[in-house]
């Protein structure tokens, strides 16, 4: 296996990382508050990034988010692009996708997903879909979600289609995020049929479980990919701190203390980091992934807490500040360690694939 980007990623890389560190700001995220950036939105659209992901596939994606979560840039990127392009142009027709795609790739449209399903919606005979759903992220700002009825069968919703409600809600990290309340709101389902807007319960349940966990297992890769960069991110601004920071007359960095703490987080990273590049790396060839989002999901659950907690440690009274940029990726970092299931439900649920696999 070769985790090497294609110069296509690559570059995408450099655009990403140049966008996010010129206008993911601090005082642009502090002024941003618990919202999304517009402008930097607008200008991630304008540059081709989200429409580039089709072509650099989910380790594509994966290098972007990281770019992403070094800044903690409040942008609809991770999810328009796991839920929205990647899902579509994976298991949508062909209608689907020519409807559909041309509007998120330039950012007029927003995606997002109710995962994982917590069997919470249902869908009728006619495709109307009733239920709700606590917590989507960047739901304020979505055109689109993409949710999972009791039978893991996919569909779209559209946020402004009469019986769909959505009230805010103020999670751990700013993420736009809100409550989804369907009413007998129409839905679309993901792969039907062109122009059929509904499916009866359980049809074709072995596809639809098939493309539920397909994208399950990308959204987590992906947001592992996010973690991974939050972590980096954490750490850098750690590293800066303890070696300009003087105490006795000479720098925390230092201290032995100090330098295993930075040492433990810095392994923790690069392993959130290689486990989300296998488990994209698989995707993109075809190969089977499952098990390898799996434990990309539980490096960024569990490691990724480790890390968020040191990054704010090291920086001691400093790092109590709410204010401070650092305390930013703390948030992020926590939140993502339960987003898509945290590291005992993850590992559970590894564990659970990993004996059917050998059954088989």
């Amino acid at each position: 296996m070769d985790f090497t980007p294609t110069e296509e990623q690559t570059a995408a890389q450099g655009l990403a990382a140049q966008i996010f560190g010129d206008m993911a700001t601090h005082e642009r995220l502090s002024a941003a508050g618990t919202g999304t950036d517009g402008e930097l939105w607008k200008e991630l659209c304008a540059a081709g990034l989200t429409a580039a992901v089709e072509e650099i596939g989910l380790l594509g994606l994966v290098l972007l988010l990281e770019e992403q979560g070094r800044t903690t840039a409040q942008v609809p990127f991770a999810v328009t692009c796991a839920y929205g392009l990647l899902a579509i142009a994976e298991h949508g027709t062909d209608e689907q996708r020519e409807r559909l795609l041309p509007p998120l790739r330039d950012g007029t449209a927003v995606a997002t997903g109710a995962f994982p399903a917590r069997d919470g919606l249902r869908a009728d005979g006619e495709g109307r879909l009733s239920g709700s759903v606590p917590y989507v992220p960047w739901l304020r700002d979505a055109t689109l979600a993409l949710v999972a009825d009791v039978d893991r069968v996919l569909w779209i919703v559209r946020t402004a289609d009469p019986g769909v409600a959505v009230t805010p809600v103020e999670t751990t990290a700013p993420w736009s995020a809100a409550r989804l309340a369907l009413d007998r709101a129409p839905g679309e389902r993901l792969g039907g049929p062109a122009g059929r807007t509904g499916a009866s319960p359980g049809a074709d349940s072995a596809a639809g479980t098939a493309a539920y966990g397909a994208v399950l297992a990308a959204s987590r890769t992906a947001f592992a990919g996010l973690q991974a960069g939050v972590c980096a991110g954490s750490l850098a601004r750690a590293v800066a701190h303890t070696t300009t920071r003087e105490q006795f007359g000479r720098p925390l960095s230092t201290n032995q203390g100090v330098l295993l703490r930075a040492a433990d987080a810095h392994m923790d990273t690069e392993a959130i980091r290689v486990t989300a590049y296998e488990a994209a790396w698989r995707h993109d060839k075809g190969l089977p992934f499952a098990a390898q989002a799996l434990t990309a999901a539980w490096w960024a659950s569990e490691a990724g807490k480790r890390v968020v907690h040191a990054g704010q440690h090291l920086h001691g009274g400093t790092g109590a500040d709410l204010d401070h940029p650092v305390h930013r990726h703390f948030l992020w970092g926590r939140q993502l360690d339960t987003y898509l299931g945290c590291g005992s439900e993850v590992l559970e649920e590894l564990g659970q694939l990993l004996v059917k696999e050998e059954s088989q």
